[in-house]
This record gives structure tokens, sequence and C-alpha cells, in this order.
């Protein structure tokens, strides 16, 4: 039997029998005189083995533990690994579905910073009446980041923050007015009066637990600060620091 006849009897390919050759799972026949490996029926028997047990999950790895003479462990100690790993990702699998149908059902819809928590896509829908502001979506794509990069402990306190600071129609009329004097600094000078009123009203959103305890890396030498501040024009950048540095001295003792 050449190559092709075992493969074509097995239901894999050509290059699939090698590939078990050269992973050392499958022996390979010695060479007659004319050149060509001929297979016999154990090949055949081992080769089906194969394909049976990767069906079933198992890596190539596993496949060679079972197959090997001295293994260290029978087929059912694998395969119980096996089952117990399935129901691991099943298990997985069954959580991000009931994320997803949460997100799915979220009111107001996905947001176009998503996938967000439901809580932080509530909160935006509050807000969807200034989603013409370059300066909110710009602020709504941060608050996004922030959401999916701080330590899971840390994310319950930023929602409880964001809920504080955006929670009331008042609170929304603020941010709108902040967000309002930012946008007008996108061709200001750094010294034009309103930086100072837009940093004043920016300064009356921001709750203060949502800046960092160590206030050095307020400073635009931080790295990931110094791209945040790169982002924005330079009065609006610095009406941005400026309120940061009034919420920071605000909360002293």
């Amino acid at each position: 039997m050449r190559i092709g006849e075992l493969a074509d009897a097995v239901g894999v390919t050509t290059r699939t029998v090698r590939h078990y050759h050269h992973q050392g799972l499958l022996p390979e026949p010695e060479r007659l005189p004319n050149g060509y490996r001929t297979y016999t029926l154990r090949h055949v028997v081992v080769l089906a083995r194969i394909r049976r047990l990767t069906e079933l999950g198992l890596g190539l790895a596993e496949v060679r533990d079972v197959l090997a003479d001295e293994a260290g462990k029978d087929l059912a100690e694998v395969l119980e690994e096996l089952d117990a790993d399935l129901a691991r990702q099943e298990a997985a699998i069954a959580e991000r579905r009931a994320r997803l149908r949460t997100l799915l059902a979220a009111e107001g819809g996905l947001p176009a910073e998503g996938p967000v928590s439901p809580e932080l896509a509530a909160l935006f829908a509050d807000m969807a009446h200034v989603s013409d502001s370059p300066m909110a979506r710009r602020d709504r794509e941060m608050l996004a980041l922030l959401e999916n990069t701080v330590a899971p402990q840390d994310r319950e306190q930023l929602l409880g923050a964001l809920r504080g600071a955006l929670g009331s129609p008042e609170a929304v009329a603020r941010a709108h007015h902040a967000y309002a004097l930012l946008d007008d600094l996108a061709d200001a000078a750094v010294d034009d009066p309103r930086v100072a009123e837009a940093a004043r009203a920016l300064a009356d959103c921001i709750p203060a637990d949502m800046l960092p305890d160590d206030e050095t890396v307020l400073d635009s030498g931080h790295s990931m600060l110094r791209a945040f501040y790169a982002d924005f024009a330079p009065a609006q950048a610095e009406a941005i620091r400026e309120a940061m540095r009034l919420v920071a001295r605000g909360r002293r003792p």
C-alpha cells in the first residue's frame, strides 16, 4: 500500500501522514529497493486511531502518550483530563455568552466605544445629547479605555466615581458645559483666558477619587499622560492639565 492509498483509506491527506511521521506518531516503513515505501494494515490501524484521538480534541503530545508502549497515562486518564478541560471551556463560553447577551440587551444599544460594561453603557446613554461634541467623544473613548485596563479590584471604584460624576441631570449639564468650553479651545492659544475657565468647569466634573493617589503621575512626564495630552490641541491639553491640578489640590487636607 502506497502513502496515497493509506491516506485515502483513513480519510486524511498525504501531508498529514508525513506530519505524523515527523512527529514520531506513525512509524515509517522501510524503503523497498525500488525507493518506495509500502504500508501495512498495522499502519492503517495506527493512523485511524490517531485520527479518532485528534478528533476528540487530544493534542499530538497526548496522542503520543496514549500510543506509547510505556505510557505514563492510559487512554481513560487522558480522556478524563480532556473532558475536564472541555468542561472548563464550556463554562467559560457560557460566561462569555451571558456577558454578550447583557451587552446586546443594554438600553440604548451598544455605544460606538463598545464593548463596555452595561453600567458604563447606561452612563453614555444618559449623555447621548452631547454626542456631537468632539471632546465628549474623546472622553467616552478614554473612559472605555480606563474601564478595560484598570485592575479588576479598581473597576467598581471607577464605575462608582463615574456614577457620582454623571448620575444626575445637574451633573450631566455641568459636563455638557465643560465639553463646550473645551471644544471652543480647539484653535486657541495656550495663554487664552478661556483656558482657566474651561479648567475650572472641568474640575467641577472630575471626582477626586478618579485621580491616582500618587499625584506625581499627573506630571506630563508620565508616558501615558504624555500620549494623553498629545491627543488634544495645546490649549485643551493645558485646560485638562490645570483641571487635574485643581482637583488634586482640592482633595488635600
